[in-house]
């Protein structure tokens, strides 16, 4: 996109290479740059994309212009907008990441910046190959529906490109020209008001109206039509012409949100995530850019797109952990999100049944707005809540679902009402271990449990992605069929009721089997049309989804959100049992809900079944303050990591040595980290615990420069931790 104006003479330029700082560059004669224009720069033989910053916010060493190389190309799109370079600059500054690789989230692929007409895709057709490899039959059924360029259907395949292109030789796969700028459609804010009850017209006049920088907490029970409300924000943003963000924290609630919109505004918005064909993506970028794209719904890294006249942020079921990036930069979307509404100054709407702690700390001080939703929309009542006392009331044996729990699924299958069963804990069980030696199958990459996924028979760590087939012998001591499977997962408790319920339908959902929003939007016509008598899920059914017929939820474990020494575990066991509990009753059908406990007197347990969500948050928050932990403290993690495990140690040693003494800062470490091992890379791991007014990450930054490592040891911060592994 070329710019009319005074050109500046040379450009500091910041690339997408995180290792190179900013540069200089001469602007020839006739190319008009100014500060956020993307353009092409030349680094040695090759060309790098790359952002004019401006020159006084980027110290960089000061070269005489005789010695600049000059820039090789201005790449044709709007230049990026100075709210979004303030909010790349406080992200790179508050994560302790550098400026490069935030700026790969604003570009994140070079398609999108590319001006081609058309590209060409591939889909597959009815033919058979004649010669019908392993890799070609797996291939082709996974392919069934799908479309995609040659390196995205290798991936969805998992087969090389030159599999798909021997399909293509044969005619099993066959080329399309897809329109890579097809006009997207338009959503109208009067296409199909809602009815809404008085107390939601409130809360949706009060979205409406809002102006400038205004941070607001929608905080509605499930079931009070927060979403509805939301969207008459939303439809207030685009009379106004300006652009809507909305963010959800799972893909899979992509679709059915989809719907929702499609249904009120009269079409689908913009969306922006990993299931995105490269065209798709291409052209979702441009509109964005462009102003195009009026509502963009997505999951987080939609908050780094360059928005062209953004209006509107919308944070749903904010209080999710899925929010925090733990890889790469490592942001929370949520705090980002506020801060890009801030720059932009807008109003940014945190939409949640269960606020987090931090979030209701910032309502509580006056930085935040709060609107309620007190009760469930059209006269539904909130689920009644029981404990199930597993000391008392035990299963039989071998079995997981209490005889109480077994009777209210009966009642439900008789009453021809859906049912759904809640364990957070993927495949069929989480250790496999052989009854005649004692071995425990541990993947070699991490120091983490195989989970048995019987459904796709293989044993799989959740943390690497490493899988293998169950072996029939023990590798250990040789002994046949003497592997046994300790634990329940999800599939394990599917099999139970299959036993329990032989006519029952059952389904599993989990990431394993809602993969992609269509595979989401499948489950939903089931469960609508009801074709589906038993949901057994883990955290992926908690939220998002509205079944009026399903009037009963069983926890089968509620205690296991509770293990391990995290921080946030009550409160996010707290948020997702209320969630999951939500799900109940919310038709005209009353629901129950009981949770599985060894321990009905621990805190978490007993507010969750007196429904006292104030009394449990007021005393986690005053833990918190006692404890100077976030909100009323800060945290740092230090993760060293390396192949060696000796220089792992020795580099984590050594910069725990060079800790700075600041007063209201403490260093704990180094130690191993709770998964030592992850992908191969030996961890130890550092924590910085700091007064809220410490400004921490000068401390870190200044501290951390002063010390050097092995190039073979990477060592990253992450900033508010979420994870504790």
């Amino acid at each position: 996109m070329l710019l009319k104006g005074v050109s500046l003479p040379r450009a500091r330029v910041v690339t997408l290479n995180a290792a190179l700082g900013p540069l200089d560059y001469r602007v020839p004669d006739g190319m008009v740059v100014a500060p956020g224009s993307v353009v092409i720069a030349p680094l040695g033989p090759r060309q790098l994309i790359g952002v004019v910053w401006e020159a006084e916010r980027l110290p960089s060493e000061e070269i005489g212009d005789n010695r600049l190389r000059p820039l090789a190309g201005l790449v044709d799109v709007l230049p990026i907008a100075a709210p979004l370079r303030r909010l790349a600059e406080w992200t790179a500054d508050y994560y302790l990441s550098p400026l490069a690789a935030v700026l790969r989230m604003i570009l994140p692929s070079s398609s999108a910046l590319a001006t081609p007409r058309q590209l060409i895709e591939y889909r597959p057709t009815n033919t058979v190959p004649p010669r019908l490899t392993p890799q070609r039959e797996q291939a082709i059924t996974r392919l069934v529906g799908r479309q995609g360029t040659i390196r995205e259907l290798a991936d969805i395949a998992d087969v090389s490109d030159t599999v798909l292109r021997g399909l293509v030789t044969v005619g099993a796969l066959e080329a399309i020209a897809v329109e890579a700028d097809r006009p997207l459609p338009t959503p109208d804010p009067d296409f199909a008001p809602p009815d809404l009850s008085p107390e939601q017209h409130a809360a949706a006049h009060t979205l409406a109206t809002a102006t400038g920088f205004d941070p607001i907490l929608l905080d509605g029970v499930t079931g009070s039509g927060k979403t509805e409300v939301y969207f008459e924000a939303i439809a207030a943003c685009l009379r106004a012409g300006k652009q809507a963000l909305v963010l959800l924290p799972e893909i899979a609630l992509t679709e059915p949100f989809l719907t929702r919109f499609t249904t009120r505004f009269g079409c689908e918005p913009a969306a922006w995530h990993s299931g995105l064909r490269s065209s798709q993506r291409r052209r979702t970028w441009r509109g964005i850019a462009s102003g195009e794209a009026a509502v963009t719904v997505g999951a987080r890294s939609a908050l780094f797109l360059p928005y062209r006249n953004l209006g509107l942020i919308i944070v749903d079921e904010a209080h999710e952990p899925s929010f925090k990036q733990e890889e790469g930069v490592q942001y929370h979307a949520r705090d980002v999100a506020v801060m890009r509404a801030r720059f932009e100054d807008i109003p940014v709407i945190l939409s949640t049944a269960t606020p987090a702690i931090e979030t209701r700390h910032m309502v509580d001080i006056g930085r935040y707005r709060e609107v309620a939703l007190p009760s469930r929309f059209a006269g539904a009542t909130l689920p009644s809540n029981a404990a199930i006392d597993l000391t008392q009331d035990p299963p039989m044996r071998g079995r997981w679902l209490a005889p109480t729990l077994v009777a209210e699924m009966q009642a439900n299958l008789d009453a021809g009402e859906q049912s759904l069963l809640f364990l957070n804990r993927r495949g069929f069980a989480p250790l496999t271990l052989c009854r005649h030696c004692g071995h425990r199958f541990q993947c070699p990459n991490c120091t983490a449990w195989m989970v048995e996924h019987r459904l796709m028979r293989r044993l799989a760590c959740h943390h690497c992605g490493h899988v293998e087939p169950p072996p029939r012998a023990c590798p250990e001591c040789g002994e046949e069929d003497s592997l046994v499977a300790c634990g329940p997962g999800v599939e394990r408790i599917a099999d139970e009721v299959a036993a329990l319920f032989p006519d029952a339908r059952t389904a599993i959902v989990t990431s394993d089997t809602i993969w992609s929003p269509a595979k989401a939007a499948e489950f939903v016509r089931a469960m609508d049309a009801h074709e589906i008598d038993v949901v057994v899920g883990t955290q992926l059914v908690t939220k998002g989804y509205h079944f009026p017929n399903l009037t009963l939820v069983g926890v089968v474990d509620a205690d296991l959100g509770l293990q391990g020494g995290d921080l946030r575990a009550a409160e996010r066991s707290f948020q997702q049992i209320s969630q999951v509990a939500g799900r109940a009753g919310r038709g005209d059908k009353p629901g129950r809900v009981f949770v599985q406990t060894h321990d009905p007197s621990a805190p978490v347990i007993a507010a969750l079944v007196a429904g006292d969500a104030p009394g449990f948050i007021a005393a986690e928050t005053a833990a918190r303050r006692e404890a100077a932990m976030p909100p009323f403290g800060r945290l740092a993690a230090i993760v060293i990591s390396s192949e060696d495990s000796a220089e792992a140690e020795a580099t984590a040693r050594r910069i725990a040595r060079a800790a700075p003494t600041v007063d209201g800062m403490a260093v704990f470490g180094p130690a191993p980290a709770p998964l030592a091992m992850l992908r191969g890379r030996h961890r130890q791991r550092i924590l910085v615990h700091a007064a809220r007014i410490l400004d921490v990450q000068d401390v870190i930054r200044d501290w951390l420069g002063a010390v050097e490592w092995s190039a073979k040891v990477r060592v990253a911060v992450d900033v508010d931790p979420y994870s504790f592994l």
